[in-house]
């Protein structure tokens, strides 16, 4: 029986420091009526990302700030009921920006029709997606890594930063991951192949860098900023470049300060903040070497799955403290 209903999370007001439970609201809403190009999904994944903490602040970004009692944005990956798009037809498995809800109506245009033969459909918004596109575009249009320089990525075990470590490997590169725990750490080398990880939380970070990286650090790709960003600054060769990708360590509105600022001089630093939507026309050419390497089992990833809708604001809330491992997901049917 077609659905009538379906239910969303919406903002229901902005965080003051650590996200709550309470700033998100259940609604159940009607299925409405589709319009011709539009296409009605019913989501099966949920992606969780940082990002989404910075757009739940009214503070002027890169992006528009979420709308308050709106459908939280959110990546999702699904399988079309219904179409009146000439592309799409029920049946057919899509990506697209659909929010934290059970369904949810997009224009033709704004999804991504998906193959799941080869490549499971939660891994479209990780390795396959988003995240997988952060790394390729940041290892290859700022960072240009070359064999046998020093890659140092940060929140190595997560979607991004696991990825990024290995198209490093692949290229010939040393890959040096910074991650929170032992066991994320043990991953990072064992599983994914980096040549050393080094534990954060352990208390030695600069010591344990140093020794990760005893020829020094080539590239950075920087995910969290503060101290682990201050530490691999430390490291630097001359001419290092740095990818600036995420800040999570401030996302709550903690002081990022950079005490090893003068290096940025002195090695000649170059540094770009990027935001992978705004180059498009590479997602193309990037999506398909992701999906061919992840087909011939060249590039590993995990995945976190919280169950149902009425997780996410719990595991979007441990995705913000590093409670996650690999790609923080919530499953919907």
């Amino acid at each position: 029986m077609a659905m009538t209903q379906y239910q969303r999370l919406v903002l229901a007001a902005r965080p003051r420091g650590e996200v709550q439970e309470s700033d998100f609201r259940m609604e159940t809403v009607a299925v409405p009526e589709l319009r011709d190009g539009e296409v009605l999904v019913r989501n099966h994944y949920l992606s969780l990302d940082p990002y989404m903490r910075g757009r739940m602040s009214a503070a002027k970004s890169y992006a528009a700030s979420q709308a308050l009692d709106e459908t939280m944005i959110g990546g999702t990956a699904g399988q079309v009921v219904a179409s009146r798009h000439a592309r799409f037809a029920a049946g057919d498995f899509v990506t697209g920006m659909l929010g934290w809800a059970e369904m949810g109506v997009a224009d033709g245009g704004q999804l991504r029709k998906v193959d799941t033969a080869q490549i499971p459909l939660s891994a479209y918004l990780s390795v396959v997606g988003m995240p997988g596109m952060t790394a390729w575009y940041g290892m290859n249009q700022i960072l240009q890594a070359k064999a046998g320089e020093t890659v140092c990525v940060s929140a190595a075990s997560g979607a991004v930063g696991s990825v990024v470590g290995q198209l490093a490997k692949l290229r010939g590169c040393r890959a040096i991951g910074v991650a929170g725990g032992k066991d994320k750490c043990d991953y990072v080398v064992r599983e994914l192949g980096f040549d050393a990880c080094v534990d954060y939380k352990a208390g030695n970070l600069e010591a344990d860098l140093a020794a990760a990286a005893p020829n020094g650090i080539d590239a950075i790709f920087e995910n969290v900023g503060g101290t682990v960003f201050d530490a691999a600054l430390a490291r630097t060769n001359a001419f290092a470049r740095v990818a600036l990708c995420g800040l999570i360590a401030g996302y709550n509105g903690t002081e990022l300060p950079i005490r090893n600022a003068r290096l940025l001089l002195l090695n000649r630093i170059a540094l770009r903040g990027f935001i992978v939507t705004e180059h498009m026309e590479f997602w193309p050419q990037g999506l398909t070497e992701l999906g061919m390497l992840v087909a011939q089992g060249k590039l590993k990833y995990r995945e976190t799955v919280a169950q149902g809708l009425a997780s996410a604001p719990q595991a979007f809330k441990g995705l913000l403290l590093g409670h996650n491992f690999g790609k923080q997901l919530v499953k919907l049917i």
